[in-house]
């Protein structure tokens, strides 16, 4: 089966996260009976109070014999490296605009490390249903984006679509057809390159962090070189080349639909996540015991704001919430 990896970059309620459920729903990944619940890519607590994406999360549709990884990105600078991170990880971006609002700032943040990389890629304007869209003037406004990110000609000559997420289609016309996803479907197999691979052991970059309650630490990325397999051997080194710690690896787990599925062997270009390790963490190499140097990775940003947790000697204090107790809260925050 052919792979492709792509990022969705859009700003705040352009409707990325819609769009993704839709590629889901055509992709076949739910029976037709599901419920399935609306942003079912945003399902962090916090993402879905307040209707926004926080942490990068990976989703995979098959399309005919293609199996494409879907990598849902922040749509804010706060969250800047979480956003260069995660571009390691694909080979081509679909930009999502509002056809009423065109590009805003973080669009313009997240697109310019995305033209930095050398990705090519894909326009898609959402929302041409709205009344107010004014889908030639955001093309314009697109395309003079790109030119002061000092995009290549190549990345300027970007291909088109139009078309509303919440509806479930795209075309390369703005007046339609109005059926169904298939357009974005086989633009994305066209227009994005399959993953490069690199010949030698196995080598992974440790791109996101989780927490599980049966597996421990999981981290998700993309296989540089060689293979994974529950079981194998590997070492974690830092960005400095620094040995971190051996382990063994104890379940390797693709992407599929929503689901992560547990397999017996992941190849070069894939992204996976594994679990196993007890202190490795975003931008240190997986790789296999032989391997001497570090993938560059691009470090997780330093702090921006520090907290104080102690006891509450407020008015108000002892009255709600039930997690009070101060090593409950430390286990949370360990956690």
């Amino acid at each position: 089966m052919e792979l492709r990896n792509i990022a969705i970059i859009a700003h705040v309620d352009h409707g990325k996260t819609t769009l993704v459920d839709a590629l889901l729903k055509q992709s076949g990944t739910f029976r037709e009976n599901q419920k399935i619940t609306e942003r079912a890519m945003d399902s962090n607590d916090i993402e879905r109070e307040r209707g926004i994406t926080i942490l990068a999360k990976c989703t995979s549709v098959v399309w005919k014999d293609t199996l494409i990884n879907i990598v849902d990105t922040p749509g804010h600078a706060d969250f800047g490296g979480e956003v260069e991170r995660i571009l390691n990880m694909v080979d081509g971006v679909i930009v999502l605009v509002d056809a009423s609002e065109g590009p805003l700032p973080q669009t313009k943040f997240v697109v310019s490390k995305a033209l930095k990389r050398g990705l090519r890629p894909i326009v898609a304007i959402n929302k041409i249903d709205r009344p107010d869209e004014r889908h030639g003037d955001v093309l314009n406004e697109i395309f003079d984006l790109f030119a002061n990110l000092d995009a290549t000609d190549e990345q300027l000559d970007f291909p088109v679509l139009y078309g509303s997420g919440r509806s479930g289609w795209m075309a390369s016309d703005p007046a339609g057809p109005r059926e169904d996803l298939s357009p974005m479907f086989e633009l994305i197999v066209s227009h994005v390159p399959p993953p490069t691979v690199e010949p030698g052991p196995t080598r992974m970059l440790a791109t996101t962090l989780e927490a599980d309650n049966f597996l421990g630490r999981i981290l998700t990325g993309r296989i540089s070189s060689g293979s994974l397999k529950p079981n194998q051997q590997l070492k974690a080194l830092n960005r400095d080349g620094k040995v971190i710690e051996t382990f063994r690896v104890s379940k390797v787990l693709a992407f599929r639909g929503l689901e992560r599925v547990p397999v017996e062997e992941a190849q070069a270009g894939e992204i996976v996540a594994i679990a196993g390790m007890s202190e490795a963490t975003v931008a240190d190499t997986l790789c296999d015991p032989a391997v001497e140097t570090p993938i560059e990775a691009q470090p997780v940003d330093p702090p921006t704001l520090s907290m104080t947790f102690r006891v509450n000697d407020g008015p108000f204090a002892g009255t709600e919430g039930d997690k009070v107790q101060s090593r409950v809260i430390r286990d949370r925050l360990e956690k």
